[in-house]
């Protein structure tokens, strides 16, 4: 296949937008995969804010982190994405040059834990109020869920209206698929 799956595509999208030494936020942790992909990308002299509500999850990501030797690159929070802008020190705001949320629930976990509407768009608000400019955030809008369709609709009814001098929104979907398969949302900062 010459189009690009999904997943492959948003990390396409990063690695455009990530550079040694970059200031990154995975907002869902999950089973830490972005998170890894993230501190291999910013190397050493770069650091990644990661998010997530579920124990479970900030564990299996400092253990994959731990497995990798890369935990110095790291910052795990055990809180909500929308804690951002009061999470990431100063220091660091106007430097982060991309971000990640994969939406839906942890898979292999409790299906009823879900990421919000309200909390993603705060989370969204407050990284594009401290992104450095062209820095891109990326979402993977899983939404084959009651509760992911909801926030489907939500997320799309805002980006849609967000300022076209201020950001680009790009929407990249397969549209013959069965199952409702993710699809992304990307806005990058003008």
């Amino acid at each position: 296949m010459k189009l690009e799956r999904i997943l492959p595509f948003a990390r396409q999208l990063l690695e455009k937008a990530v550079s040694q030494g970059d200031i990154v936020v995975d907002a869902t942790m999950g089973n830490g995969h972005d998170t890894l992909f993230f501190a291999h990308l910013t190397g050493q002299s770069g650091m990644v804010y990661g998010f997530d509500i579920q124990e479970e999850a900030v564990l299996k990501t400092q253990k994959r982190l731990a497995e990798n030797g890369l935990s110095d690159r790291v910052t795990l929070f055990h809180k909500g994405h929308e804690h951002i802008l009061a999470s990431i020190p100063p220091i660091h705001h106007g430097k982060i040059t991309a971000a990640i949320f994969n939406l839906g629930y942890l898979p292999g976990s409790d299906k009823a834990i879900v990421t919000m509407p309200a909390t993603t768009i705060s989370a969204i608000e407050q990284l594009l109020e401290i992104m450095a400019p062209e820095g891109i955030i990326v979402l993977v809008i899983y939404h084959g869920h009651e509760e992911g369709a909801v926030e489907r609709d939500k997320l799309l009814q805002y980006v849609k209206q967000l300022d076209q001098k201020a950001v680009h929104v790009l929407q990249y979907q397969f549209i013959n698929q069965q199952n409702n398969p993710p699809f992304i949302v990307a806005i990058e900062k003008r």
